[in-house]
């Protein structure tokens, strides 16, 4: 359903004062008509007259009354979606004090309803909940729609990435509502719609993706291995995620502004055994890096020797002497030196 602007001017303050002057002048023909039917001596019936001024002005502060459930208040960043009879008759978006029809109601199927944001994050049954935020002080629900941007923060998820690792994960997503009537007529409740669509995308996007780089992998789709991983590419996986969850979301009014990873890492039954790899994987490439440098070094004091004529060593010796400089390069602890004094054959 397309959404409309409610045609009509801002006349609240005109009925209001309107009203008014209807309920003093009612007041006004009551105690006339009453203090006339108490003038009549005993046992005399009222006049006609009295009794019609005291029932007319009665019907018309009843009609004042009624007119009263005409108005509306919209402040910045709020709208209100009317009904008439069940047929939906337009939305109230801009601030101000408004005077509608007295039979239109206010619809909004998500109010009391509240995502998980700021002091909520601490509930642990999901990414909604009612809260009694937006009940005034006599227990009535607010039926406004916000418009501003809100923040939904789901719960984290245990998802399998793309080499079967279970992760743990979040992510915060930035929204506003952009169209008020397919927000509340196009699907049940906007709000649960947005919290379970998040999660679906969420869990769609993850399994495409490695927690760490990894070998062979296509995230992309293209056909070719990348490096891509969850890890290390962060913004573009944020970003897929956006595109994702706006797809989904986009037929109930809603615009998701930006999503975000908050929490990731993997999950407690493997986080042992992946940072065990992850210390191994790190000590074998601080040793290749070591011996290529050690190997480059025993190749420079072989030339070195070589060039300047320094010393003439055959092959048993030169092996001898890559032998010793490999080892003292190469190992974890300092050299200790052994000063040969004998002859060196």
């Amino acid at each position: 359903m397309k959404e409309k602007i409610y045609t009509t001017k801002k006349l609240g303050i005109l009925m209001l004062l309107l009203i008014i002057l209807i309920f003093a002048g009612s007041i006004a023909l009551m105690i006339y008509g009453i203090a006339g039917m108490a003038s009549v001596p005993e046992g005399v019936d009222p006049s006609a007259k009295d009794i019609a001024i005291f029932v007319s002005s009665f019907v018309v502060m009843t009609a004042a009354g009624i007119l009263c459930a005409g108005f509306r208040l919209i402040n910045p960043n709020e709208a209100l979606v009317l009904t008439l009879f069940g047929k939906y008759k337009g939305t109230l978006k801009e601030a101000g004090f408004y005077y509608v029809n007295p039979f239109c109601s206010n619809f909004n199927p998500t109010a009391g309803t509240k995502l998980r944001q700021s002091d909520d994050v601490g509930n642990d049954k999901g990414g909604v909940k009612i809260s009694a935020q937006g009940v005034s002080a006599n227990g009535v629900v607010s039926k406004k729609i916000s418009l501003k941007m809100m923040t939904l923060s789901n719960n984290k998820q245990k998802i399998n990435d793309c080499l079967g690792n279970p992760i743990e994960i979040s992510i915060a997503v930035i929204w506003k509502v952009v169209d008020t009537a397919s927000a509340v007529f196009s699907v049940d409740n906007y709000m649960e719609y947005l919290s379970l669509q998040c999660d679906a995308a969420l869990r769609e996007i993850v399994r495409l993706y490695p927690y760490d780089v990894a070998q062979n992998v296509d995230t992309t789709g293209d056909g070719v291995a990348d490096e891509g991983s969850l890890r290390g590419s962060s913004e573009i996986v944020a970003a897929r995620i956006k595109e994702e969850i706006q797809k989904r979301v986009g037929q109930a009014g809603l615009e998701i502004i930006e999503a975000r990873i908050t929490y990731l890492a993997y999950a407690p039954e493997i986080a042992a055994a992946m940072l065990q790899r992850q210390q191994a994987s790190a000590v074998v490439d601080a040793r290749k890096l070591i011996v290529d440098g050690a190997v480059g070094m025993v190749q420079m004091a072989l030339d070195s020797l070589s060039e300047n004529k320094i010393v003439d060593l055959d092959d048993e010796r030169k092996a001898a002497m890559v032998s010793n400089l490999l080892v003292v390069l190469c190992g974890n602890h300092d050299a200790q030196p052994i000063v040969n004094s004998g002859s060196l054959y």
